[in-house]
């Protein structure tokens, strides 16, 4: 592929080089020439490996340079007034996280182009985001009768249906989260002592060793022997089947795409009306861990959380608590 180089008046020339998923090199850092232009490029490609971040710091960073170059200015005349600028206008138009998603793109790249001597110094440095403060996660979470229901209404008599079952009761009882479930392969769920252990791929090439609980490792190996995917050892765990009936797995893993679709599916079949996703079920079940009396710093460990005021935010027990004291209130 080519390096795209967005155009205007100014004629520009596209540097040739391998893009990810059609990286944009703005006329503003084009017009610096070649070493610049790779420069731009290679924050995305060397320095940023979360294909999801990759693409939003990509988003935000081409929507910044576009309102430059609308008001005419150049990448070394960028100052933290523009910035600043720049992020009052979006705060008419975006959430606060979106609006500070998109300044620490901004930053971070400029510190990139500042290493790589394209600019002087970072305009966004000085720049302070709104203030946007989380207690409570908006994840929606299921009450304990509300996930059993979910996972009764799932058949067992096809191996997609047996699938389906051992993908939910994953992200449930070992707090996964969603990339990390669809990134595990079939050796990934081992022997441990007298129990079983599963393996998790975090984010940032981390790996995270979680206790199986039973009845995740009862749903894990119904569905492995069905699949006839045991000895598969290398192969993807959770992977998508072949035909209607959904009889056989292939080998091609489950996308994001196919565990969002698959979660509306078998909600809508179960009579659950709340518009829960994937990431419903790592705060379900953390939620269930801390009202039956876990302790917050075990929560974070099993989460691969670096911080707890992150486990905090799955923390849905004070609302519950809240709701029963309210209906105290008789009159």
């Amino acid at each position: 592929m080519n390096i795209l180089v967005r155009r205007n008046a100014a004629a520009v020339s596209p540097v040739p080089a391998p893009t990810p998923s059609g990286t944009v090199v703005p006329v503003l850092v084009a017009t610096l020439g070649d070493a610049a232009s790779w420069r731009y490029l290679e924050f995305f490609t060397a320095n940023i490996r979360n294909p999801n971040t990759r693409r939003a710091y990509a988003r935000a960073c081409s929507h910044f340079f576009a309102w430059c170059e609308q008001r005419g200015l150049a990448l070394a005349s960028i100052r933290p007034h523009d910035v600043g600028a720049y992020v009052e206008t979006l705060q008419l138009s975006a959430a606060a996280p979106s609006v500070k998603q998109s300044l620490a793109a901004i930053r971070m790249l400029f510190d990139w182009l500042v290493m790589g001597q394209v600019v002087p110094m970072n305009p966004a440095a000085a720049v302070r985001g709104p203030k946007h403060v989380v207690k409570t996660g908006k994840t929606p979470v299921l009450e304990g009768d509300e996930w059993r229901r979910l996972i009764d209404a799932i058949p067992t008599e096809r191996v997609r249906d047996l699938r389906d079952r051992a993908l939910i009761a994953t992200l449930t009882y070992s707090f996964a989260r969603i990339g990390a479930a669809l990134a595990m392969r079939v050796e990934d769920v081992r022997s441990q002592g007298a129990g079983w252990e599963l393996r998790l791929h975090e984010k940032g090439g981390k790996q995270h060793a979680m206790p199986c609980h039973h009845a995740l490792a009862e749903v894990l190996h119904a569905y492995i022997e069905a699949a006839g995917i045991a000895e598969d050892r290398k192969g993807f765990l959770f992977r998508t089947s072949r035909g209607r009936r959904g009889d056989t797995m292939s080998d091609l893993p489950m996308t994001q795409a196919d565990a969002w679709r698959m979660v509306r599916r078998r909600a809508a079949a179960a009579g659950i009306a709340a518009p829960i996703g994937c990431h419903t079920f790592r705060a379900t079940g953390i939620t269930a861990y801390l009202a039956n009396g876990g302790m917050l710093e075990h929560a974070q460990a099993m989460a691969a959380h670096e911080s707890p005021r992150t486990t905090k935010l799955y923390d849905r027990t004070r609302e519950r608590l809240t709701r029963e004291e309210v209906e105290r209130i008789r009159l």
